[in-house]
């Protein structure tokens, strides 16, 4: 039950980090209240501090109040080390600096910056981070660093821990020490005299228990993340070198980590993969240590459960169907520095494998297409279980380690554990090289019943793990809440009594997030659970990871994919119980904006999402419902007519600019807020494009070798203001086609045909059904039945077409079987490039990656129109859905703002000679968000394959 916040806590944060950082409102708790484990714990407030004096303020405040306080970056934390219910500080967006030192060798980053990022400034040097977490796309480098991350290779040698070269780091006392500096271990003594004594007096302990101290050195052979990183004891004699690596893993209960200097690896770029399958586990985990010997980078073990959860998914070999039981696969992977090494590799490859127990001979192969297939397989077992589980239920992901000689068996007494429990649908899977497995249940926290059976199989998984093989009970995923009551189990009384004192010696109050690493109830693991109530079936099968969430132009703004159904779900569970009427009402009176109005229904989300889900299909499912008969009438009657739509379009953006022409710039704008009171929607922008062009150019169908559909966007909306109006779109494609020798056919009737997608994003389904069903029969008539390609100018409208065979009457969707329907960034790359020669190219030029392109794997097409006419071709790294949203930037304008402002950040500190996309809508947002013009791709390649003039 959520009450009211205090005013008081309110005020002394806004003192702290300002006022538009503070959320306090119950659907902003309720939205932070979750992360990727099966975990809730509600916050009193959540505050995004954006310096170090912000965190010495919040670390104040809490002292003061006696009030919990937890860092939260990205939330994908599968251990439940995100939540709290005092004070949630987000550290994701407000630090996300990165500075590449030594030509690559290292690397400067903030808590804030997602891995996969860092990755992106590295590449140019042919380097990357060591950690390699599934979730690099998604978690940042506090939570890897916080969690000691490792991944599918980089081992035990290669992560966070061992790739460490400095930390700039905040304590609880206010005291900020940067580990680089030449003075830090003696700033660090007079500062904090009590801490660093304590530390060597613990470390003096661990020395003169031989028996504990080896038994450390031991343990971090393997992968373990269980308790905190003691071997930083045993690696490191200065106290500030000893508590720099001891906040590896220290899951933020230790102190904040600002900024972290890390080590390099070499990115090996040649790759030989083959997928070895063996007709047992033993056979299998037999193969580990040879592979791994020969220098085996990736060695991913698959049982036959997660096989077969696999098997009837597009695209994975009918083979795999066949298996027997019991059978089980390894995914091996050999990397090397470039193609001189090659045939080595291969070489080594192969006579490893000769003898061993294989159910058919190792092939090893270099075709990216193929081990971009074999890597789907192994990275669609976690999802495929979870988008299968029971309504109601959750899934979980556990990851122990175990010395390798005992894998096999321990693999088959974890299967014997889920036969025992009733986990029928469980698998293993996991980083075999380092005896690292992964195993996937699904389990409801519903009822007293589930949450016993639950108890029972985590304390058998303990007493196997530890007592019988000598494991980890956490290899990479950190201890968190889950496994908290067993730190004793795996480590012993002394190791355990190390850690307290530590904690106690850095955080007496134990007010950094509690419960966590170090905690006294022996049941937390099953306290404060996540309720998962059935919701909507667009949703119902989000496992709340969160690797939608940095896809999400509203990210920053209002709420995330993830946070949406969190939203939605806690709803759900209200109504279902009665418990807490105002909470409900208030939940119901902001989701409207906060889920639905501020959706740009982009479906990027999808793209990362382990189950698919587009969570804009659950917007568009509230605004259908939103509509009534009599609008939805409405809307069928303008897809009707829509031929005279397109004029009037043109006459108003013909006023409105000739208006702004007499009257000065604000006329318009403000114009269009007085009629916003009176119930008008869209507001005018200085961006706001003129008229296009009318008529369209005249072609002729005869030798013509596409039918091109100029998309209603293009046959209204024309240049922006201060864009050269030398050409409009559809002239530019036309001339470069003929240009060509590849002539393209206008259909003299198209204006009044619509690709449907303005009416299925606003949730008029009548109105959609009719223009997409009419837009494929007029397809089909002008492209003489599919003879012709049809080609369209404008990606979202595209994407739209080519997905609406749902839609269709069995008729059409005949029809569309037989069409070839092509955006111009195919037909432009595929098409006509090869047939054009590049007469003159400019310096640099910037693409924006419209959300459709980027969806339907477009994004290599525009690039290499792009290289072809330029010197220098820059995608930026944080570019992303624009927000625009066909017309939700004329209405929704602060979504747009908030949804670019990190990638105009990126394209503002450069000077670039053209910026281009591939839909006029997205490139008014990004006009709008730059300052600068972007305009369709298609006038680059025109610009630059223009026939030289003769002198």
């Amino acid at each position: 039950m959520i009450t009211a916040t205090a005013t008081s806590l309110r005020d002394s944060l806004v003192a702290i980090v300002g006022p538009d950082r503070v959320l306090d409102r119950p659907v902003d708790l309720i939205a932070f209240a979750s992360d990727a484990s099966f975990y809730r714990l509600i916050p009193k407030a959540v505050a995004f501090a954006g310096s170090v004096e912000d965190i010495r303020g919040l670390f104040r405040l809490s002292h003061e109040r006696k009030i919990p306080m937890t860092f939260r970056a990205a939330g994908t934390s599968l251990s439940g080390q995100s939540v709290s219910d005092g004070i949630l500080v987000e550290v994701a967006r407000n630090w996300r600096g990165i500075q590449v030192l030594e030509g690559g060798a290292k690397v400067k980053v903030q808590p804030g910056v997602i891995g996969a990022h860092v990755n992106h400034a590295l590449k140019f040097f042919k380097a990357k981070m060591g950690p390699d977490p599934a979730s690099i796309n998604t978690c940042t480098v506090g939570g890897i660093l916080s969690n000691n991350s490792s991944g599918m290779c980089c081992g035990v040698t290669q992560n966070a821990y061992h790739t460490l070269e400095s930390l700039t780091f905040v304590l609880p006392s206010g005291t900020v020490i940067d580990t680089a500096a030449p003075d830090a271990d003696a700033r660090f003594r007079e500062a904090e005299p009590e801490l660093a004594q304590g530390l060597l007096n613990l470390k003096a302990d661990l020395l003169a228990n031989p028996t504990l101290a080896e038994r450390i050195r031991a343990k971090y052979k393997m992968k373990n993340t269980t308790g905190y990183s003691l071997n930083a004891f045993i690696d490191f004699d200065r106290p500030v070198d000893i508590f720099r690596n001891v906040l590896v893993g220290s899951e933020g209960t230790l102190a904040f980590i600002a900024e972290a200097v890390l080590k390099s690896v070499p990115d090996l770029p040649v790759k030989v993969t083959a997928f070895l399958l063996f007709p047992d586990l033993h056979a299998a985990c037999a193969a580990i240590i040879p592979l791994r010997d020969a220098g085996a980078a990736a060695l991913e073990l698959l049982d036959r459960a997660s096989l077969k959860s696999v098997e009837n998914q597009p695209g994975i070999p009918p083979g795999i169907k066949s298996l027997p039981e019991g059978a089980a696969a390894l995914l091996v992977e050999f990397h090397g520095r470039d193609e001189s090494v090659r045939a080595e590799l291969e070489r080594t490859a192969l006579a490893t494998t000769a003898d061993l127990k294989l159910m058919e001979p190792a092939r090893f192969t270099h075709d990216p297409v193929e081990q971009a297939l074999f890597w789907k397989i192994r990275s669609g077992t976690f999802p495929s279980v979870g988008a299968v589980r029971k309504r109601g239920t959750t899934v979980l992901i556990e990851d122990v380690a175990f010395p390798i000689e005992s894998l096999a068996d321990a693999a088959v007494d974890l299967t014997k554990l889920f036969a025992k429990h009733g986990y029928d649908e469980a698998i293993i899977f996991g980083h075999a090289k380092d005896g690292n497995l992964h195993f996937v249940i699904t389990q409801s926290f519903n009822d007293q019943a589930a949450v016993d059976r639950y108890e029972r199989f985590i304390d058998d998984v303990v007493e196997l793990v530890v007592k019988k093989y000598d494991g980890a009970l956490k290899a990479e995923h950190g201890t968190g809440r889950n496994m908290a009551p067993f730190v004793e189990a795996e480590w012993g009384p002394e190791a355990k009594a190390v850690m307290e004192k530590l904690k106690a010696l850095v955080d007496p109050l134990h007010l950094l997030n509690p419960g966590v690493i170090i905690n006294a109830d022996p049941k937390c693991h099953v306290a404060d659970l996540k309720p998962m109530p059935g919701v909507e079936e667009e949703v119902d099968k989000c496992i709340e990871c969160g690797y939608c969430e940095p896809k999400c132009p509203s990210r920053e703004l209002t709420l995330t994919p993830r946070q949406r159904i969190v939203v939605r779900r806690e709803m759900a569970r209200l109504e279902g119980n009665h418990e807490n009427p105002a909470l409900l009402s208030s939940l119901q009176a902001a989701f409207p904006y906060m889920a639905l109005e501020t959706c740009a229904a982009d479906g990027l989300c999808a793209t990362a999402c382990p189950v698919s889900i587009d969570t804009g299909q659950l917007t568009k499912r509230f605004r259908r419902a939103s509509h009534s008969r009599r609008a939805q009438k409405i809307a069928l009657s303008v897809a009707r007519n829509f031929a005279t739509v397109e004029p009037v379009m043109r006459v108003a953006l013909r006023s409105g600019h000739m208006v702004q022409s007499l009257f000065g710039p604000k006329v318009m704008p403000f114009i269009t807020r007085v009629m916003k009171a009176f119930g008008a929607s869209h507001q005018w922008s200085p961006e706001m494009p003129r008229a296009a062009k009318a008529p369209l150019p005249v072609t002729s169908l005869e030798g013509a070798q596409a039918i091109y559909f100029p998309a209603c966007i293009s046959r209204m909306m024309g240049h922006l203001p201060g864009e050269s109006e030398e050409l409009s779109l559809v002239e530019a494609l036309v001339k470069v086609s003929a240009r060509a020798g590849v002539p393209v056919h206008i259909p003299l009737d198209v204006e009044g045909t619509c690709c449907g997608v303005p009416f299925s994003s606003k949730g008029f389904d009548l109105a959609h059904k009719y223009t997409v069903n009419h837009a494929i029969e007029k397809f089909w008539e002008w492209s003489q039945e599919g003879r012709l390609s049809v080609v369209m100018d404008t990606s979202p409208c595209t994407y739209g077409v080519v997905t609406s065979r749902a839609y269709l009457t069995p008729e059409n969707q005949a029809k569309f079987d037989k069409l070839k329907i092509i955006d111009s960034t195919a037909f432009a790359y595929d098409v006509l490039l090869p047939k054009l020669q590049v007469t003159r190219k400019v310096g640099s030029v910037v693409l924006h990656p419209v959300c459709s392109l980027t969806k339907m794997n477009l994004l290599p097409k525009l690039e290499g129109v792009a290289q072809a006419c330029a010197d220098k071709v820059v995608v930026p790294r944080d570019a992303g859905c624009c927000g625009f949203a066909g017309d939700r930037g004329f209405t929704h304008a602060e979504l747009t703002a908030s949804a670019t402002k990190h990638e105009a950040k990126e394209v503002k500190s450069q000077s670039f000679d053209g910026h281009y996309a591939s839909s006029r809508t997205c490139e008014v947002g990004m006009t709008r968000s730059t300052g600068e013009i972007y305009r369709s791709f298609l006038y680059l390649l025109e610009s630059a394959t223009r026939p030289e003039v003769a002198k």
